[in-house]
């Protein structure tokens, strides 16, 4: 009779134990996530987040979207086409004029991913030989016009030494160069790089100096989402940081993601890992003398008559991240 209770327990535990390995896994939260730029290894981590599996061990199932330009991933935000925005510093400006969306978490630094890219056979060697030069830039009032006037002011000529054409983006600006139209282009690190494997162009100097403190990349949310799911923002920003945690100690893996993702050889995954890897963020916070230099730059740039305060630009409800 013993054996047979004890048999009998037996059975009972082992089948609890099937029928509890039969139920089906919690469904993850899917939320979605927006890059300003397809091609731009700064914003890699979501990608690598999602194939290393880091999200999902927040509970979260993100689906990448990619727009061309970050006034277009702004207007998902704003619209919750998309939970989440990686996009420039300077567009925290939007929050700051009132759009319903605010930085939740800094991730990329000084704008070392950012530069200027000659021809492959120039004899320019240096930002010394580009006084009264024709460069290339995204837009009047963008990014990389102001790091153009940056670079100018250093070299002592005044915002104007080096001549500015608003060109676009990357293709409009190659081709420019590559019919003589102008002297160089401001590009990516990992687009010059890709250039010179091609032999035709190469970066002559990344913008780091430029703007040694400087915020070039945050997230952004919108304000509905963090009322409504703050949960889901910490998670997102967990895996968001733990990834970052991630790459830096994971080269190889982060190269293969970034070969698949951004369609680039190894060689410049590589290189634009040595190269960009220290500019990232590790808690998300806002360091204070980048956010001063930030917020000049939108009077440089027009995009604001006066220096905003912090609590219009981002919050820190959600910080330091501490994956």
């Amino acid at each position: 009779m013993k054996r047979s209770r004890l048999s009998l327990l037996r059975r009972t535990v082992l089948a609890a134990a099937l029928a509890s390995s039969a139920l089906p896994a919690a469904a993850l939260d899917k939320v979605h996530a927006g890059k300003s730029a397809a091609v731009a290894w700064a914003f890699i981590p979501l990608d690598v987040g999602v194939a290393a599996g880091i999200f999902q061990k927040y509970d979260l199932d993100v689906e990448i979207t990619a727009f061309s330009g970050d006034q277009k991933m702004q207007q998902g935000v704003v619209s919750g086409g998309v939970d989440f925005g990686l996009g420039g510093g300077p567009s925290m400006a939007y929050a700051a004029k009132g759009a319903p969306e605010i930085a939740v978490a800094a991730f990329f630094g000084a704008p070392k991913n950012i530069s200027i890219v000659v021809p492959y056979d120039s004899p320019i060697k240096s930002v010394a030989e580009l006084k009264g030069k024709l460069v290339s830039s995204s837009a009047v009032g963008s990014l990389t016009a102001w790091l153009l006037q940056r670079a100018s002011i250093d070299q002592g000529w005044g915002p104007d030494g080096i001549k500015i054409a608003a060109l676009g983006g990357f293709e409009p600006g190659l081709a420019a160069m590559r019919t003589n139209q102008i002297t160089a282009m401001m590009s990516s690190v990992e687009g010059g790089l890709l250039l010179e494997e091609r032999k035709i162009g190469r970066n002559l100097t990344d913008m780091e100096k430029y703007a040694p403190h400087f915020i070039t990349h945050v997230i952004f949310a919108g304000t509905g989402l963090i009322k409504e799911k703050p949960e889901v923002v910490n998670r997102f920003l967990k895996g968001f940081f733990a990834t970052i945690a991630y790459m830096k100690t994971h080269k190889a893996e982060t190269s293969k993601v970034a070969v698949e993702a951004l369609h680039e050889t190894t060689e410049v995954a590589d290189k634009t890992w040595d190269s960009e890897i220290s500019s990232f963020i590790t808690d998300g916070t806002f360091e204070p003398r980048a956010l001063e230099v930030l917020k000049k730059s939108f009077i440089d740039m027009d995009m604001m008559q006066t220096e905003p305060a912090d609590k219009d630009l981002f919050t820190t409800q959600f910080l330091p991240v501490k994956p």
